[in-house]
């Protein structure tokens, strides 16, 4: 893992952040989201998904839903698709087997929230990790890290 990058936000920092995210985003790209609930994590997925929609300049969805009880849901973005999975209620990792998550990887851009029963599939891949914690109601720290290379914003 590469050195983090480690910064405060709002809710309005956090859009500009989604932004600058989808801009170096591309297919095949993993997006791993962790922190204590209530941190973010979702809204954070809400913002990047809008951004990745207007990069390409479609509509975004009217309603961007947390796959909390569904697992994953995905959207489409023309040429390739975002899978947004919450790993939360998973129990181990044969029920990875079942969402076909490692095949839904390629060519389309994954957004995964609690990755952590998925961390020793990822060695040889390459990801980047969000990690979000509380400093007070409305700021989080946010930490960035690459799993492969240096990230500039």
């Amino acid at each position: 893992m590469n050195q983090a990058i480690i910064f405060k936000t709002n809710l309005q920092e956090l859009n500009t952040f989604a932004e600058k995210l989808s801009a170096k985003n591309k297919p095949s790209d993993i997006i791993l989201l962790q922190g204590e609930l209530g941190t973010g994590k979702t809204t954070f997925a809400r913002l990047l998904i809008n951004a990745l929609h207007h990069k390409i300049k479609i509509p975004p969805p009217s309603s961007i839903k947390s796959p909390t009880f569904p697992i994953m849901i995905s959207y489409d973005l023309k040429n390739y698709e975002v899978y947004h999975y919450d790993l939360y209620k998973l129990k181990n990792s044969k029920e990875l087997q079942e969402l076909d998550i490692f095949e839904n990887c390629i060519n389309n851009i994954s957004i995964i929230e609690w990755p952590e029963i998925l961390m020793k599939e990822l060695d040889k891949k390459s990801y980047y990790s969000i990690n979000f914690s509380f400093v007070n109601s409305s700021i989080r720290q946010i930490e960035l890290n690459h799993s492969t290379k240096e990230i500039y914003f």
